[in-house]
């Protein structure tokens, strides 16, 4: 058995798994510790719901709570399994950052009721750093370019190529993904995906749109990124 510091159990007593009420104290607040970690990095640079928050924190003590309590035990195994069998969780799809949170805060519950937090705070940890350092340098940023444009243009404007030069000046790509009529068919609305060269140049080319199709509504917004990730 490896007996280095990490990978030794606090509830680990003559080679076998001992409850005891300190251990499991330490291992229930630790868990607490790392809860309080893993909910400081979802909420940096995110917009999250207080509650999950405040869940995330929680969660991590429960479940090292229950494992602490049914570690080595069967009989308790069975019992808590089946009572958690008759629960019934409804919930809205969450983000790849909502499930993300979610499993480690579950692995860290999980570790520090077996009794290894040095391992549990170790694996949280590392998992914080490379996180806060991916959120920081703007990892996976290019969909902040993304803008969803929408132009109204009058019937007698020829839309096909009538903003490619725009286009070409303001955007690294442009796909125009739907057209629609309004106003008993005066009106066309030109749904376009577009890339920003540089967002700071919105105004720019939007007021350059507006010189093209005759001061008439130009909607310019960032791309929905709120639908479930996985």
């Amino acid at each position: 058995m490896i007996s280095d510091g990490l990978f030794t159990s606090l509830l680990l007593s003559e080679g076998y798994i001992v409850p005891r009420v300190g251990m499991i104290l330490i291992c229930i607040g630790a868990a607490l510790v790392l809860g309080l970690v893993i909910s400081l990095l979802y909420m940096y640079k995110n917009s999250y719901n207080k509650g999950f928050a405040a869940a995330l924190v929680l969660l991590p003590m429960v479940v090292a709570a229950v494992v602490a309590v049914v570690n080595g035990n069967i009989g308790i195994g069975i019992a808590v399994g089946g009572a958690f069998g008759l629960v019934r969780f409804r919930s809205a799809p969450g983000t790849a950052r909502d499930i993300l949170a979610i499993f480690l805060a579950m692995a860290a519950g999980l570790i520090c009721g077996s009794g290894y937090v040095a391992l549990a705070a170790m694996v949280v940890l590392l998992v914080c750093i490379i996180g806060f350092i991916l959120l920081s340098v703007g990892f996976g940023g290019k969909g902040f370019r993304s803008r969803m444009l929408r132009i109204t243009v009058p019937e007698s404007l020829d839309y096909t190529g009538a903003f490619d030069d725009i286009f070409r000046k303001y955007t690294t790509s442009c796909e125009l993904e739907k057209v629609k009529t309004t106003n008993m068919g005066s009106l066309y609305k030109l749904f376009y995906k577009i890339d920003l060269k540089d967002p700071k140049k919105e105004k720019e080319m939007i007021d350059a749109i507006r010189v093209r199709n005759g001061n008439l509504e130009i909607v310019c917004g960032i791309v929905d990124t709120s639908k479930p990730e996985l």
